[in-house]
């Protein structure tokens, strides 16, 4: 089962799930939105988020995004003054590749540092934030694959009734939005004075520390373990009086046509080169960079396993000889998950026999290309995938597998926190 969102919401898709009592996994992408864009033009460009929902029996295991980062885990966790575990916790095998968060929570249970009470809690709290997003969205596209089940479940969660809690609470939402229009937007105190003198001093003291301008409300309802409307509804009308201002959320900001058509222009092909071998990685690199593709290359397949929900390629060149892990088996576990299942994944190998091209074919492969190879034929293979490149493309100020390194290294060094539904 597959479509768009303008076709079927996610509340009927979730339906047909529990009637089904289907087992498997959902996965759900939204687009840079613009009301301004054609639906056409909206499904043509590149993701902005997306997200897993594993199921058993038509009921929820789990549900997160596919960033693969653990903050939302780091903040639940600050309820129980546990946040710090996660820099000492080595996660094991358990959902390790698809849900990275459920496979940290996981272990934080195995090793007694949280109680299975505590990880229900966070995990329901997981699943109903990630539901508040999926019910809100009307663009979009998703994609429903019968598959085995996540494994172990902490617990199972009934469809109906969540859908129609969160159902609510997203029409309840929506008295806000002449002041917030996301729950990521953060909240900032204007006039503190003002605000200690008409708010419970009880109050004041809990979110006061939170409202700097740098802590989302989202964030601030995880810390507190209360819901997103049980905050908001909080501090709401102290928003009205001006005591209070929420910073803009630009990842919800809609483009103008304009705006758009400067987007587009700009976007590239991504493309990811895992090869342990130095020189073949330059070369890659030289030749799709030269041009006009934007490229990552990878020397560590373990750690490229770890970095491709956040790189999120049009297209993976995928050595086969690998010392830590062979290409067979990486592509094989990419196609296990839904958020790979359409990238085209070549295989580079020095090998030219028919039985590896057999062995490609039966991990997932998409093509194989043969090593050493020319810039002709590599550009040949990346243009029948992916189109042209754009060499006139704004070079960003930094190579994006930078960027993902400080990002990884600023998350390392947060210390977020815990618990509320959205």
């Amino acid at each position: 089962m597959q479509g768009q969102l303008s076709e079927i919401d996610i509340r009927s898709i979730l339906q047909l799930i529990e009637l089904g009592q289907r087992t498997g996994e959902l996965y759900v992408e939204t687009y840079r939105p613009s009301s301004h864009l054609r639906t056409s033009d909206r499904i043509a460009l590149a993701p902005t988020q997306a997200w897993l929902m594993f199921f058993l029996n038509g009921q929820i295991v789990y549900a997160g995004d596919t960033s693969g980062n653990l903050n939302r885990l780091r903040d639940y966790l600050h309820a129980y003054r546990l946040d710090g575990s996660l820099d000492t916790t080595v996660v094991s095998a358990i959902a390790s590749f698809n849900s990275p968060e459920y496979g940290y929570l996981w272990t934080l249970l195995e090793r007694h540092i949280l109680s299975p009470d505590q990880g229900r809690t966070i995990l329901q709290n997981m699943v109903h934030e990630t539901l508040f997003d999926l019910l809100s969205l009307h663009q979009g596209g998703f994609v429903f694959k019968l598959s085995s089940a996540l494994n172990p479940q902490l617990m199972t969660l009934e469809i109906e009734p969540l859908v129609v809690k969160t159902m609510k609470q997203i029409q309840e939402w929506k008295q806000f939005h002449s002041y917030i229009q996301s729950p990521q937007q953060c909240p900032v105190i204007l006039e503190p004075q003002q605000l200690q003198d008409m708010m419970p001093s009880a109050a004041f003291s809990r979110l006061s520390k939170w409202m700097d301008g740098q802590t989302s409300l989202r964030q601030i309802s995880r810390y507190l373990g209360r819901d997103l409307l049980t905050v908001t509804k909080a501090i709401y009308p102290y928003i009205q009086k001006g005591f209070i201002q929420m910073t803009a959320d630009t990842a919800d900001l809609e483009l103008f046509p304009d705006e758009a058509e400067v987007w587009q222009e700009s976007a590239v092909p991504r493309i990811v080169c895992i090869d342990d071998g130095a020189a073949v990685r330059q070369t890659v690199e030289q030749i799709l960079d030269s041009s006009g593709y934007e490229v990552t290359s990878i020397s560590n397949p373990l750690k490229a396993l770890s970095l491709l929900f956040q790189l999120n390629p049009d297209l993976i060149l995928c050595d086969i000889a690998m010392p830590e892990l062979e290409g067979y088996e990486l592509c094989a576990m990419l196609r296990q998950s839904t958020a790979f299942r359409q990238t085209p994944i070549v295989m580079l190998t020095g090998k030219d026999g028919f039985i590896d091209r057999v062995k490609a074919g039966m991990s997932g492969a998409t093509d194989y290309l043969t090593k050493p190879f020319g810039a002709h034929e590599l550009l040949t293979l990346v243009e029948k995938y992916v189109g042209s490149g754009n060499p006139q493309r704004p070079l960003p100020e930094k190579l994006l597998a930078e960027a993902i390194q400080d990002e990884l290294e600023l998350d390392s060094l947060d210390q977020p926190s815990q618990v509320s539904p959205s």
